[in-house]
């Protein structure tokens, strides 16, 4: 039986974010299919409901040293023998001082290993300084010495060349999305009046406050255009890491601090039922690889406009206008688009729903990472 570990240094969504959600998901189904799965990741905010919901597949989750740079402790012994007792591993992310510990054990033991990245290559955002002295200690050779690398959409392709690969040896596997996650036990009622919500149609942001995910750009969009889409309500729905307080400042500079609202983090049934409770949801990113919550917001029947830096063109084969430009301007345009004929935005969420069933389901999609690590231990076995 094949034998897949897979690395992420965390698995809690809101701290881990998309990455977390991917290898979570791939990693259950990859379980289910027959895989013999073990992940490795560090138990910040982890708890016994996240471990159980992954099962069949076996986790192995490592206290902290070192809170600010995410140092787990480990036995360097066992760390050795875990990666010894696989067939393959699966390096999720790249800033990671547990992947660079596993990758130097996977060197020693001479364990072929695939990187995904998942958009995270480019040095972008805070600690400059320490990315770039990470990737010329153990960065760049980690990612020039793997049998594998996964993208999640071809937009990733010039992150790899600037590490030297040559993307004809670069595999596209997409995000996917579990149907049976997005059962909700809130009615739109029951949602709105937990979360003091009006009547009003929802346009939903769903993510981290943090300016990659370009909250403040939806708002400002919101700001400039609110009088022209009727009584909308802008909910942002995701953990605060520093920019609250200054959106909050924006929405009382346009005049809309009654209609914009703050839920915080939310996930599992509130998650689902806020996604069933919104007209819109807007994904407004500055980069991203390719929109998990994209999907999610699909497959609950909701429509999705986002930016042309969420690494999702094909939303576009639904309506070319569902996909703006990733500044104020372009947002704004969209939401006045999208949000005014009724009948349309139903046609597009039925549309979006389709394309996200038949294309990006887990079921579908585990089986490419199956043919890729089968792929790789065949060619290493011939060497």
């Amino acid at each position: 039986m094949l034998h897949v570990l897979n690395v992420n240094s965390f698995l809690d969504f809101k701290t881990g974010g998309g990455t977390a959600e991917r290898t979570f998901q791939m990693s259950r189904h990859l379980a289910s299919a027959g895989v013999e799965c073990t992940v490795l990741t560090i138990d910040t905010g982890l708890d016994g409901a996240r471990i159980s919901a992954m099962k069949p597949a076996v986790t192995v989750a490592l206290p902290l040293l070192i809170r600010r740079f995410f140092v787990p402790i480990v036995s360097w012994n066992k760390l050795r023998n875990l990666v010894g007792s696989v067939d393959i591993i699966h390096l999720m992310g790249h800033w990671s001082l547990l992947n660079a510990l596993v990758y130097i054990a996977a060197r020693i033991e001479n364990k072929p290993y695939v990187v995904c990245p998942a958009g995270a290559l480019p040095i972008f955002g805070r600690s400059r300084l320490i990315k770039k002295l990470y990737n010329f200690i153990v960065g760049n050779a980690l990612i020039r010495n793997a049998s594998g690398w996964i993208a999640v959409t071809k937009a990733e392709f010039p992150h790899f060349e600037a590490y030297g690969i040559d993307t004809i040896k670069v595999t596209v596997i997409a995000n996917g999305v579990s149907e049976e996650d997005f059962l909700s036990e809130l009615s739109n009622q029951q949602f709105r009046r937990k979360y003091q919500l009006s009547g009003a149609p929802i346009i939903l942001f769903m993510g981290r406050l943090n300016p990659i995910k370009g909250p403040d750009l939806l708002l400002q969009a919101f700001g400039t255009i609110h009088a022209d889409i009727g009584d909308c309500q802008l909910v942002f729905a995701g953990p605060d890491e520093g920019m609250q307080e200054a959106l909050i400042d924006l929405a009382k500079q346009y005049g809309v601090s009654e209609r914009v609202h703050f839920l915080g983090f939310i996930n599992g049934s509130d998650k689902a039922a806020a996604y069933k409770a919104a007209r819109l949801l807007v994904v407004p990113s500055r980069q991203e690889a390719m929109s998990i919550v994209a999907l999610e917001a699909g497959i609950c029947g909701t429509a999705v406009m986002l930016t042309d830096q969420c690494g999702f063109s094909e939303i576009k084969t639904v309506d070319d206008r569902m996909e703006v430009q990733a500044n104020v301007s372009g947002i704004a345009e969209g939401l006045k688009y999208i949000l005014s004929p009724p009948v349309m935005i139903d046609n597009l969420a039925k549309s979006f729903r389709s394309l996200v069933l038949k294309k990006y389901t887990w079921d579908s999609i585990v089986i490419n990472y199956i043919d890729l690590y089968k792929a790789i231990l065949i060619s290493n076995s011939k060497t």
